[in-house]
């Protein structure tokens, strides 16, 4: 084995390397938000007594939960570009995995909402509430408590999801930046582990602060 190793360069850019997990926290919450409104959306839809709107939704789950998170990242990439709709790497990317992500969201808030016993929708009924504000007020919560960490879990895949960004020519995440550095240097090896390390530190991360957050709200 004759390969030297040399860390000093990784070392070097760390600040660019961290200003790299920024974006790639920001993408993965921001699918994250889209993923879960869509999510709810869908699971009405498949629960619900509308039937184009149950096909509509099984249509969207089907396909986001049995094809490749990279096709449907070029789809989006390449795809609506065919169509003159041309997104830059970042929202190609952010709606990428809002997309995939709403497809297993959904099917996550379906069991969750079933779940819930269907008596407590009938007594707010029975108290003079209309059906959204009885969603609102009585289901809602009670549904994000119990997907709370399934919806924690979902973000940290997306996080690791930000890495095919690669693939669509983002150079400002985290991915993005290792491999500008990479291509600079030819220090695969020390780049992509470092890199590896603040992956794995940012999930780390987000599965401790969730716990800290579902303590605070969940206590009672």
């Amino acid at each position: 084995m004759n390969y030297s190793f040399h860390w000093r360069p990784v070392f070097q850019v760390m600040p660019e390397m961290l200003a790299g997990c920024l974006v790639t926290v920001e993408i993965a919450a921001l699918s994250t938000v889209i993923g879960v409104a869509i999510g709810v959306a869908l699971a009405l839809g498949r629960t619900g007594g509308n039937r184009a709107a149950a096909a509509f939704a099984l249509a969207w789950i089907e396909f986001g939960r049995n094809t490749p998170g990279l096709f449907q990242i070029y789809l989006v990439y390449f795809g609506l570009g065919s169509f003159g709709l041309h997104l830059n790497s970042y929202a190609a990317l952010t709606a990428g995995i809002a997309f995939n992500n709403a497809s297993y969201l959904a099917e996550t808030f379906r069991g969750g909402l079933r779940a819930i016993p269907s008596t407590q929708t009938r007594a707010a009924r029975s108290l003079g509430m209309s059906a959204p504000l009885a969603f609102r007020l009585i289901m809602l919560p009670q549904l994000f408590r119990i997907v709370y960490y399934p919806m924690v879990n979902q973000m940290i895949l997306s996080v690791l999801m930000t890495a095919l960004g690669l693939t669509v020519g983002l150079d400002t995440d985290l991915a993005g930046v290792t491999q500008h550095f990479n291509v600079l240097t030819y220090r695969t090896f020390e780049y992509f582990s470092v890199a590896a390390a603040l992956y794995y530190l940012i999930a780390k991360a987000m599965m401790l602060t969730s716990r800290v957050v579902a303590w605070r709200l969940f206590r009672y």
